[in-house]
């Protein structure tokens, strides 16, 4: 299930921070980045906050394992 951007104002701002935070932390495990400092870190979460405002990443939560990730839409368009 996709959760509207809208209903992601509604989270404590340190919520989607943690959120955003693991997304990219993802992205240095698989080797999209090879490191990142503070200030990249910095605007990484904010290009990512950018990217769930204009419907490029989604916030979808998995019924079948309770989690909440953030997807790009388009792997979510190409899986089903």
């Amino acid at each position: 299930m996709i959760i509207p951007y809208s209903a992601l104002h509604g989270l404590a701002g340190d919520t989607l921070n943690n959120l955003i935070k693991e997304h990219l932390l993802t992205q240095i495990e698989d080797g999209s980045f090879s490191e990142l400092d503070n200030q990249q870190l910095l605007n990484m979460t904010n290009q990512c906050k950018l990217a769930l405002k204009q419907g490029e990443l989604v916030v979808e939560y998995s019924e079948e394992d309770e989690s909440v990730a953030i997807r790009h839409i388009k792997n979510i368009i190409d899986s089903k």
